[in-house]
């Protein structure tokens, strides 16, 4: 197999040019591919073919006959339902903290910027219980809600939403920054001398250019909203045909022996994350192809 090289010219303290290699930091291309071969089989791809696996032993029949129940259909209806919700507003929430962040100076700043990536080094049960305490009629937020009759969340679909509006948010906002960072001003500035108002500029100039980081952060939120159960387990009230979810549900599969339920379930979804990790992937070439045809 072919290796390109891509080689930079290196100005040396005598005046001569040497060239080196883009390949050349970390020595031995079949050494290092193997090494990344060998973590990504024992990390990901062995456990993943272990579903695999044991769904086999399941027919093509019981497969169907088993995803076809109505639980089981409901609890996939209610994680992408409330994973597509929670996605979409995270969308739009992760895309104003993204431009708060990197478009103004203020006290606190960096703090709040460290405090974006909270969910991924909390742990989800602790999130869970913690929104659950609040969200619940005798918590600060659902009380206050129950008050003026509106009914608190915790224990509805509302409340997984919530949950996975607060594991989610973080994967649109850091997609959304970097790309803010790197916009060149010079085209709002154009823009805005031509007379353009800055709605037009929003719309024409800068939307376009963080579009494509905004659905890879949508697909990276829905896919992390739809496996979640940590931070679901607690506030979801687990009540079948309702605020059961797919992942609650394999647990209680599990609980009750019934691994070939459970993994068929599983594999479900495993082809949904897939699915949405191959529509991010072809997202983000097509947006690098178009950035190489400028």
């Amino acid at each position: 197999m072919a290796v390109t090289k891509r080689r930079s010219p290196i100005e040396s303290p005598d005046g001569t040019k040497k060239f080196l290699t883009a390949t050349s930091v970390i020595p031995g291309f079949g050494l290092s591919t193997g090494v990344t071969l060998t973590m990504l089989s024992l990390v990901v791809l062995i456990p993943l073919a272990s579903i695999l696996w044991s769904s086999s032993e399941l027919t093509v029949a019981d497969f169907f006959a088993t995803i076809a129940r109505r639980r089981v259909l409901m609890s996939f209806w209610v994680s992408i339902e409330t994973a597509l919700i929670a996605s979409l507003i995270n969308m739009v929430m992760g895309l104003i903290m993204a431009w708060v962040l990197v478009r103004y100076e203020f006290p606190g700043k960096r703090l709040l910027d460290g405090m974006i990536e909270l969910p991924f080094a909390l742990p989800t049960v602790v999130a869970g219980m913690a929104l659950t305490s609040l969200t619940a009629n005798t918590g600060l937020i659902g009380g206050a809600l129950e008050a003026v009759g509106i009914g608190a969340p915790a224990y509805t679909r509302a409340g997984i939403v919530i949950a996975m509006i607060f594991v989610g948010i973080p994967f649109v906002a850091r997609s959304i920054q970097p790309v803010l960072e790197k916009l060149d001003r010079r085209a709002e500035e154009a823009a805005f001398i031509l007379g353009a108002s800055p709605w037009q500029i929003f719309r024409r100039v800068i939307f376009p250019e963080i579009r494509p980081a905004m659905l890879v952060g949508f697909g990276l939120a829905f896919a992390r909203s739809l496996g979640e159960y940590g931070s679901v387990v607690f506030i979801a009230g687990n009540k079948p045909f309702q605020t059961e979810i797919a992942p609650l549900l394999i647990m209680s599969e599990l609980q009750e022996y019934d691994y070939a339920s459970a993994t068929a379930i599983a594999l479900v979804m495993l082809i949904l994350a897939f699915l949405i990790l191959f529509a991010m992937n072809l997202i983000q070439s097509q947006a690098a192809k178009r950035v190489g045809e400028r």
